[in-house]
């Protein structure tokens, strides 16, 4: 069984640019019209796209799997979708910790999260400094949400949500 415990934090400063191990470009599209049952996702990361199926289960763990699908398919079935957004991501290493930093762009810019995955719920980590907010389970956030409803559309009482803590 593919489980995704993954948190999600939302970004308060750059101090997090001097971890950065890698960086690629993220195009992602969702064949999925629905939250609350199975996500189907696909993924280009600047050399080959990706199918993932996701589903909830509780708290912040999700069932995630993930195939390979040729590229030529991958660019068929992108080039028809309307929800998609692009972001640059950008892995980092922090205390024997790996993070990602997804810097969004275009209507969503410039909305930048860090996430983490954990190896249960009970993991214990320490935040980073560049850490604000935490948005684990924030359905106005996941990157679904961000396809049909772009940041650059929220209301004044919806980008409360952004405050930093």
């Amino acid at each position: 069984m593919a489980l995704e415990i993954e948190r999600r934090f939302l970004v308060k400063n750059d101090d997090w640019k001097k971890y950065i191990t890698k960086k690629t470009l993220i195009e992602q599209g969702y064949l999925s019209y629905k939250l609350d049952d199975w996500i189907i996702r696909i993924r280009f990361n600047g050399a080959n796209f990706k199918i993932a199926l996701k589903k909830h289960i509780e708290n912040f763990t999700n069932f995630e799997f993930e195939y390979l699908i040729p590229n030529s398919d991958g660019e068929e079935i992108m080039s028809n979708l309307t929800n998609t957004i692009k972001k640059d991501r950008f892995f980092l290493e922090i205390e024997k910790k790996h993070w990602i930093i997804d810097c969004f762009k275009e209507k969503n810019f410039p909305l930048m999260v860090a996430e983490i995955e954990l190896s249960s719920e009970e993991e214990e980590f320490t935040l980073p400094t560049f850490i604000s907010k935490e948005i684990t389970g924030l359905r106005n956030l996941s990157n679904f949400n961000l396809t049909t409803y772009p940041l650059s559309t929220w209301n004044k009482q919806d980008l409360r949500t952004l405050e930093k803590s």
